[in-house]
C-alpha cells in the first residue's frame, strides 16, 4: 500500500479544513482518494453507550451502508469499532482517520480488501512522529474528521465529554446533524 501525501496546495485538498480549523497541515493518505470529494457522513461515539444508543449506532450504520453513503470516522471507540464491521461488508466508500501517523502502521486484513477494492482511504494528519494514538491526538483527530464531514451524527454523547465539546464545536461550523 502505497503511503501519499496531499498537500493544501494540490487540487484534491478538502478546503474545509481551512475554513473550519484555520490551519492546513499536508496530510497522508492510502487508498482512494476519490471518496474525498463525495459527500461525507461523520459518525462518532463516547467509549461508554447505553443498550438503546448501541443498537440505534448499529442500525444507523447498516442504513448508511445500504444506501451507500460515505462514512468517516475515527473507529475508535469499542461501538465506532462495530459499526465500522458493518460498513466494511458493504460496497459504500469509507474513510478511516486514525490518531496517528499512517506510516509503519499494520492494516487489518479487511482494510486492505476494502483499499484493494477501492472503496477506502485512510487519512492522516499527523505526521511521521506521531506512532502511538493520545488522548491530544484522539481530540485532535475527530475535530479533523468532523471538520471534513458535510454530516456529523453522534450515537451518543457523555455529558460534559470530550464529544459534548466536538458537538459544540460542529455546531458552531453549521454542520447538519441528521436525525
Amino acid at each position: 500500500m502505497a503511503l501519499q501525501r496531499i498537500e493544501p496546495t494540490d487540487a484534491i485538498y478538502p478546503a474545509k479544513l481551512n475554513q473550519r480549523l484555520g490551519k492546513t497541515p499536508a496530510l497522508l493518505a492510502v487508498g482512494s482518494e476519490a471518496a474525498l470529494s463525495s459527500r461525507k457522513v461523520a459518525l462518532f461515539c463516547s467509549a461508554k453507550c447505553p443498550g438503546a444508543a448501541i443498537l440505534a449506532a448499529y442500525d444507523y450504520a447498516r442504513q448508511l451502508r445500504d444506501e451507500g453513503k460515505t462514512v468517516i470516522g475515527g473507529f475508535h471507540s469499542p461501538i465506532e469499532k462495530e459499526c465500522l464491521r458493518i460498513l466494511l461488508r458493504g460496497k459504500q466508500p469509507i474513510i478511516i482517520c486514525p490518531a496517528r501517523s499512517l506510516e509503519g502502521m499494520r492494516l487489518p486484513t479487511e482494510w486492505k480488501q476494502a483499499i484493494d477494492q477501492g472503496r477506502l482511504l485512510l487519512l492522516s494528519p499527523f505526521p511521521t512522529k506521531y506512532r502511538r494514538i493520545t488522548a491530544v491526538l484522539a481530540q485532535q483527530r475527530n475535530d479533523f474528521v468532523a471538520a471534513l464531514a458535510d454530516e456529523v451524527w453522534f450515537a451518543h454523547i457523555t455529558p460534559a465529554g470530550q464529544m459534548e465539546q466536538l458537538s459544540q464545536r460542529v455546531s458552531t461550523w453549521g454542520i447538519r446533524k441528521p436525525l
